[in-house]
């Protein structure tokens, strides 16, 4: 990534005279956007298809980028014609970067605006798209939403058409578009190089869990047919029980000083105030019939009603959680860890989703579900072994999808500071 410093600027600056865009190159003119752009509203053709304005600035049929996660109206009342080179606006998605250049002829919703150059205006539309964008990004278009109307974010034809506009010479607009496509052609492509690796990570973590979970750190021990379709091979020494055998229900009520516990898919069973610490949300409490709880002490587990996708969680502290939920409590004594990996296994979530129509039905999984299926038990000491391996290994793994993470975060921020200083001239790029 090129250091903005060092790149070419413009000889002279003047005051644009507008206080959020600052210093524009001295030859190029400001105007409000009303006198570059005008709203057309085109009768809509029998082939027309849906045109969809993305917030990633995507303006295509609808079709391009996906059939499913749209309600069709059934009456499209007031829909419009959109033509392939229209600067689209989306004006309640506008704050969130729904602004962009249509590649395609098509139909949409009144609730887009489609722009297009008034009269002989010099002005290429791809880089107003961008400038506008930019905008959007930096928070300007919900400011000046919520200075117009309260708790709107709005971003109707009519308040772009006041809004002060640049107007490079048009040779210097294309010259812009074309470092901007270039350059987040390049950046696009880093990111998805990044996001292809976490993915690829990911996917390795979870068969070096899965490997080690059900076959042990020792590549060479002898292994036997468990006779249970979701385990497979194992260790020949490792046992097969059925799981009520292993496991059994925690059916005490709540304790008087038990604080009030969430069953979570990403942090098991952890105290609301924890909960609410590391998410940021909010958790409605209950204040009264705490008594009809269930008591969870340390180290249970617990079947939710997210457990038929997320597999069962650890309790991470001891408390109460709301009655519906199983609890349970092992029979033996278990290393948690080895537990908690394996009870979150595809494999073995798999097998607890065909042991009922619950996913149909609505119902929640129950002890009868979890009784189904059948547990392996390896010796205490490898269940301690493989479980501090594979917090060693998911620790590493997390490491290093963090620092990628960070890599992904960096390349938007440069990309997002990049287009910003080539469509305000604080870059010279022709």
């Amino acid at each position: 990534m090129n250091n903005l410093r060092t790149m070419p600027q413009y000889e002279e600056y003047k005051n644009s005279g507008v206080n959020w865009l600052g210093e524009v190159p001295t030859h190029w003119e400001m105007e409000r956007a009303k006198w570059l752009f005008q709203k057309t509203e085109r009768p809509v053709r029998t082939e027309d298809e849906i045109v969809t304005c993305f917030r990633d600035g995507q303006v295509t049929l609808r079709r391009n980028r996906r059939t499913e996660g749209f309600t069709n109206a059934l009456k499209e009342h007031g829909y419009q014609g959109i033509r392939k080179g229209d600067l689209v606006i989306h004006a309640m998605d506008a704050f969130a970067g729904a602004i962009g250049v249509s590649d395609s002829d098509g139909k949409s919703t009144p609730v887009y605006s489609a722009c297009v150059p008034r009269g002989q205006a010099q002005v290429n539309p791809q880089f107003y798209a961008y400038f506008i964008r930019d905008m959007a990004l930096s928070g300007f278009i919900v400011s000046l939403a919520k200075g117009i109307r309260e708790r709107s974010t709005d971003f109707r034809f009519n308040d772009f058409a006041q809004l002060p506009l640049p107007i490079p010479p048009l040779v210097e607009q294309d010259a812009i578009v074309a470092f901007v496509d270039k350059k987040s052609t390049q950046l696009n492509e880093a990111i998805s190089i990044k996001e292809q690796q976490i993915a690829l990570l990911k996917e390795r973590k979870q068969i070096i869990i899965q490997q080690a979970v059900t076959q042990g750190l020792n590549p060479d021990a002898p292994m036997k047919d468990s006779g249970v379709d979701w385990i497979g091979q194992i260790p020949a020494h490792w046992e097969v029980r059925r799981s009520k055998f292993l496991f059994t229900q925690r059916k005490e009520r709540a304790w008087n000083d038990d604080v009030q516990l969430s069953a979570t898919q990403a942090y098991g069973v952890i105290p609301q105030a924890r909960y609410e610490e590391l998410t940021g949300a909010r958790v409605v409490k209950i204040q009264f019939h705490l008594d009809k709880r269930k008591h969870v002490e340390k180290d249970d587990f617990v079947i939710s009603m997210r457990s038929f996708q997320g597999g069962l969680e650890r309790a991470w502290s001891r408390g109460c959680i709301r009655s519906s939920y199983v609890i349970l409590r092992p029979l033996q004594e278990i290393v948690p860890s080895f537990y908690g990996y394996l009870l979150k296994l595809p494999s073995y979530i798999k097998a607890l989703q065909q042991t009922a129509s619950f996913i149909r039905d609505g119902q929640d999984l129950n002890f009868g579900n979890f009784a189904q299926v059948d547990l392996f038990i390896p010796p205490l000491k490898e269940q301690q072994a493989i479980a501090d391996y594979v917090d060693g290994f998911m620790r590493s793994s997390e490491e290093g999808i963090e620092l990628l993470e960070a890599q992904i975060d960096k390349l938007k921020e440069y990309k997002t500071t990049l287009i910003n200083a080539a469509v305000t001239g604080k870059i010279k790029v022709a």
